[in-house]
């Protein structure tokens, strides 16, 4: 149980820190890798965007 806990705990650091970075992007930045600030949430959680 403890450890199961721990994995989610991590997950959400992450979660949290790749949100954080992404959204300190500038506007262009993420056009060039396909993003844009609306999506970021979404993409972190869900992976890439399906065209």
């Amino acid at each position: 149980m403890f450890a199961r806990l721990a994995a989610r705990l991590k997950n959400y650091r992450s979660h949290q820190r790749t949100v954080s970075l992404l959204s300190q992007m500038e506007d262009r930045q993420l056009q060039d890798i396909g993003l844009v600030r609306g999506d970021i949430e979404s993409v972190v959680r869900n992976g890439r965007l399906h065209f």
